[in-house]
């Protein structure tokens, strides 16, 4: 990370902290994380850190929030450029395979705090996410049915929870080759397979 002025206004204080935290979690296990590593990675003490966020949950959270806000407007915008209900679905897949490439220590933050037996406000917000998520996935899938270019008798919800786990999967085995690319060149024809599973083939 750049060396950034050490005298920002509070918001963009926050944002680079979250910035920071996503580009250690890429480097390490995310659990591993401090708040002196954070601090340290900013060229900050502790207490100025913690003038801007009360605890490490609550920077965990904000990474949250972050990820949610960026993420979900990719997929918005993609799915208003398509001309079509499974030209849409394809646009979103493709836009959360570059999003986690260009992000991968998201992934392996979400990842591990699913891991955690508590019930989290991070692990509500992830649930948020994904509902939000998947609300725009059943959208299409509605909307492609009702057009005849998605089979009738495919279950949306369903459907929708395999395009997210078709994802997930891809993600964790970028993850256990430690190359967040692999997905880039797989994503096309892994796509083409779930898209010939929906479609209205009659």
């Amino acid at each position: 990370m750049s060396l950034r002025p050490r005298n920002l206004p509070a918001e963009e204080r926050r944002a680079v902290t979250v910035e920071t935290v996503v580009e250690l979690a890429a480097e390490q296990n995310p659990s591993d994380i401090t708040t002196a590593a954070i601090a340290k990675r900013m060229h900050l003490t502790q207490g100025a850190l913690f003038r801007h966020f009360p605890s490490k949950d609550s920077i965990w959270e904000a990474v949250i929030a972050w990820v949610a806000e960026r993420l979900l407007a990719r997929v918005d915008r993609a799915i208003e450029a398509a001309e079509s209900p499974l030209s849409a679905l394809e646009a979103v897949f493709m836009t959360h395979i570059e999003f986690v490439t260009a992000h991968p220590g998201v992934p392996r933050m979400i990842f591990g705090e699913l891991q955690r037996a508590q019930d989290t406000a991070t692990k509500r917000m992830v649930r948020e996410l994904l509902r939000r998520y998947s609300a725009r996935l059943v959208t299409l899938i509605e909307d492609g049915k009702a057009r005849g270019l998605l089979a009738p008798e495919i279950d949306t919800t369903a459907s929708a929870t395999l395009f997210i786990g078709t994802i997930q999967g891809l993600v964790m085995q970028s993850l256990l080759a430690g190359n967040a690319d692999l997905i880039l060149a797989q994503a096309p024809a892994i796509f083409a397979i779930y898209s010939r599973a929906i479609r209205n083939l009659r």
